[in-house]
């Protein structure tokens, strides 16, 4: 799996705005080495879709252990997906191009999917159906570890 996660360093940069930005200097995909990876198959049409990416913002937010990534599942690129970013909030990371033969998993059939790898890149679960933070907490191992704000106050002085 390690050589999938190096696989997809070369294949898809990450800019700050969100979206694939090929020949960017962003980070790439092999920085999520040693951290849990959250990718999300998600359409603007997929209701479901749309309940879940708050969700998904939070898990992104409130775990730094925990990467999210996402993917639209009809391939838009460009404006066009900044804009079903934008409308949608995604806060997290969406690729512009389609990473599942380079993961190694399927192309989803069913809305939204998410495939979770562990720190040392094996997949550890493939979800269907929309999730929520806790259920997403549970299957990236991050019950009973601390948040981002928890971890902000422990570098604060008493």
């Amino acid at each position: 799996m390690r050589a999938t996660c190096l696989a997809l360093a070369a294949a898809f940069t990450l800019s700050a705005c969100g979206v694939d930005q090929p020949g960017d200097n962003g980070f790439s995909v092999a920085d999520y080495n040693g951290r849990w990876l959250v990718v999300n198959y998600w359409a603007e049409w997929c209701k479901p879709c749309i309940k879940e990416i708050p969700e998904l913002n939070a898990l992104d937010a409130k775990y730094p252990q925990v990467a999210v990534v996402g993917v639209n599942f009809d391939g838009e690129t460009g404006d066009v997906l900044r804009q079903q970013i934008d409308r949608l909030g995604i806060a997290f990371p969406v690729l512009g191009e389609e990473p599942s033969a380079a993961l190694g998993v399927p192309l989803p059939s069913v809305l939204p999917a998410t495939f979770i790898f562990d720190p040392d890149g094996k997949l550890a679960h493939s979800l269907v159906g929309p999730q929520t933070l806790e259920s997403l907490a549970a299957a990236t191992g991050q019950v009973g570890m601390p948040t981002e704000a928890e971890s902000q106050n422990e570098l604060q002085p008493n």
